[in-house]
């Protein structure tokens, strides 16, 4: 799996395929956000919004797998590893998020909260701090990852799966839009049913150390260890399905609750706690993202070509990768803004938005990437 370039072709292509995910998903959202928060003007816009989200829903959680599988268990000392996350994480972070403080808003309004969140106009920003808390125990569990058995370690990513089925119990049990509301700043309220040892005194359940993105940490650590046993064969016969059986949950998840709402009117919509509802099929800690993201890596993991195209294309947008995710707002929001105003399709808007901004924003990336001294510090 090695290559003699010393890096892990597969991983480098997912981190791309993650990268242009990411922009599709975002191309996305203006056919359903919009007026006061949620908006779908037709039920085409339903449809396809429902499509394209849905399709990429995995990208944040391939982006956590890489880490896992390069980074856990950790290959030199704590002191180390913190030292380079930092220099590789936190300062391009801290670029990136006082430039969007001046780029979007009110700058002193804006760096004040940044002392408490990000930017919620740069809300993507979220992934960074979600990372960093993965980072921060991947320490105190590297010990434990050395030595756990494939038997044992497969039974934790199965209790973990089980959790990915906590928040569509929650929506159910809730039964209305308003289990999940989000205030003008986009900080959710208690959930109205809480379960197995939640309370009004308790955010602490059951399941909550064995929750979210844990499963995906585990997931690169069982790949690592165990994904060598894995034929090329099987790993195809298992994952497509896979996907597709999660792609079925969250695209059908989110297209029944528009319909529900909509009542066979369009357009549809009102405060944005009506998207959150839409969404929570669409949720990283839930089944159908899950399987999605399992599925599309027992795939993507059988790729080895290291050619002249990876060596010259893939390779360098893959180190590239953390900035462009970072940075690729500001070019988004421009074409985005720009085709809406020339393709009346739905489809090729979506489309031509997210394939022009991963292009420019590949080729910004990797340029200032090659800058001496401060182009790390910028591109991570």
């Amino acid at each position: 799996m090695e290559q003699k370039t010393n890096r892990v072709v597969w991983v480098d292509w997912m981190r791309v395929l993650a990268c242009l995910m990411v922009m599709i998903v975002h191309s996305t959202e203006p056919f359903y956000l919009g007026g006061n928060g949620a908006l779908i003007l037709s039920e085409s816009d339903a449809w396809w919004a429902a499509f394209f989200d849905s399709f990429v829903r995995c990208c944040v959680p391939l982006f956590v797998v890489a880490s896992s599988y390069l980074q856990f268990p950790l290959h030199y000392g704590t002191g180390e590893f913190f030292r380079r996350r930092a220099v590789r994480i936190l300062v391009p972070f801290a670029v990136w998020s006082v430039f969007y403080a001046f780029y979007w808003g009110e700058p002193v309004s804006n760096l004040k909260d940044l002392l408490l969140n990000f930017n919620y106009a740069a809300g993507h920003l979220w992934f960074v701090y979600m990372i960093i808390g993965l980072y921060v125990i991947m320490p105190l569990l590297s010990p434990w990852a050395v030595k756990v058995g494939k038997k044992e370690l497969s039974a934790y990513i199965f209790v973990w799966l089980l959790t990915t089925l906590i928040p569509l119990v929650r929506a159910w049990v809730s039964g209305a839009p308003d289990a999940f509301a989000y205030g003008p700043t986009g900080i959710p309220r208690q959930a109205l049913y809480p379960l197995w040892g939640e309370a009004s005194w308790n955010s602490y359940g059951a399941f909550y150390y064995v929750s979210g993105f844990i499963g995906y940490l585990l997931i690169g650590l069982w790949l690592r260890k165990f994904g060598d046993g894995l034929s090329a064969k099987r790993s195809i016969l298992v994952g497509i399905p896979c996907f597709l059986a999660g792609f079925a949950v969250v695209f059908g998840g989110f297209l029944r609750r528009v319909f529900d709402m909509a009542g066979g009117q369009f357009p549809v919509g009102n405060l944005v706690n009506d998207a959150v509802w839409w969404e929570t099929t669409w949720c990283n800690d839930t089944v159908g993202v899950a399987l999605m993201t399992i599925g599309l890596i027992l795939v993507l993991r059988n790729i080895t070509s290291s050619g002249k195209f990876y060596e010259r294309i893939i390779l360098p947008v893959s180190k590239a990768s953390y900035g462009m995710y970072l940075g690729h707002m500001v070019a988004l929001s421009f074409f985005s803004a720009l085709y809406r105003g020339m393709i009346v399709s739905t489809p090729l808007t979506i489309l031509a938005t997210a394939f022009s901004s991963f292009a420019v924003v590949a080729v910004v990336a990797v340029l200032v990437r090659k800058i001496p001294v401060i182009g790390k510090y910028i591109i991570g």
